[in-house]
This record gives C-alpha cells, sequence and structure tokens, in this order.
C-alpha cells in the first residue's frame, strides 16, 4: 500500500534531486570562472587535495575514466604548474602526480568563490527558518552520499 496522495514518491524525489543537483552544480561552476580549469582538471586537484599524491592510474580509476584521458588532464593540469610529476618511490617505472602550492591556491580560490556565492546566496534568499531545513536536508544528503 502506498503512502498518502501527497507523499512524493521515491522515483518522483529522485528525479526532482537530480535536476535541481544538477542545476546548482552548474551555478557553483560558474562562481569561479576565473580559473580556467575544465571539470575534470578541478575534480582531479580536489582528489589530490583529499587522499594526496597518486599515480595516473589511481588518478583515473578515482575519477573513472580511462588512463590516457588522465594522462592528457593531469599533462594539462602540470603545464598549468598546478600538479608535479616525481618518481614513484615504490615503482621506478611510474610517477606521482601531486598538487604544487599553486595548484592548492588554484583549489583554494575556487572553493572559496563557489562558498561565497552559495551563502549570499543563502542569506538573500531564504529566511533563517529555511536555512535551518536546508542544513537538515544537507545532514540527510550526506547520509545518503555514503550509502
Amino acid at each position: 500500500m502506498s503512502g498518502p496522495p501527497d507523499e512524493p514518491t521515491p522515483e518522483q524525489v529522485a528525479a526532482d534531486l537530480t535536476s535541481v543537483v544538477g542545476r546548482l552544480v552548474r551555478r557553483l561552476r560558474g562562481a569561479s570562472p576565473g580559473s580556467g580549469l575544465s571539470p575534470s582538471q578541478r575534480s582531479v586537484l580536489a582528489q589530490l587535495d583529499r587522499e594526496g599524491p597518486a599515480t595516473t592510474a589511481a588518478l583515473a580509476r578515482a575519477e573513472l575514466v580511462r588512463p590516457q584521458s588522465m594522462r592528457m588532464t593531469v599533462a594539462a593540469l602540470e603545464s598549468m604548474e598546478l600538479v608535479a610529476r616525481a618518481p614513484d618511490p615504490n615503482d621506478g617505472r611510474q610517477s606521482v602526480v601531486s598538487l604544487t602550492e599553486q595548484g592548492r591556491r588554484t583549489l583554494a580560490d575556487a572553493r572559496a568563490a563557489k562558498q561565497g556565492w552559495l551563502a549570499q546566496a543563502l542569506a538573500d534568499e531564504l529566511d533563517p527558518a529555511e536555512r535551518r531545513r536546508v542544513a537538515e536536508a544537507v545532514a540527510l544528503l550526506e547520509r545518503l552520499a555514503r550509502t
């Protein structure tokens, strides 16, 4: 037996959430356009920041892309001096990619721009009770993200 007629189905909530999260992600990306980074390049910088130095193969696995694609992404980041390669201490045939100080600053600047835009939007568009509801929803979304 289903719930009350006004209770949304899991499928409808999933569709609505997918749509709104996609729009929010696009707005957040637009909040830091000056970085000149593609979404995949930003993702690799964030991965290196979270997990530390990694081989190109490990980055490809983490980002769910082919190693050839990751090599191109890493080469572009290296040419911008946002990452550096060093010999892998465990396997001399490979190299380990790590963030440079410039890469850390670029990532921090992009994050600050996104968070600044979102904080301002929350302040401008939502009253305190609505912001509390969003904070509660964030906790639920975090729980979903762990599944």
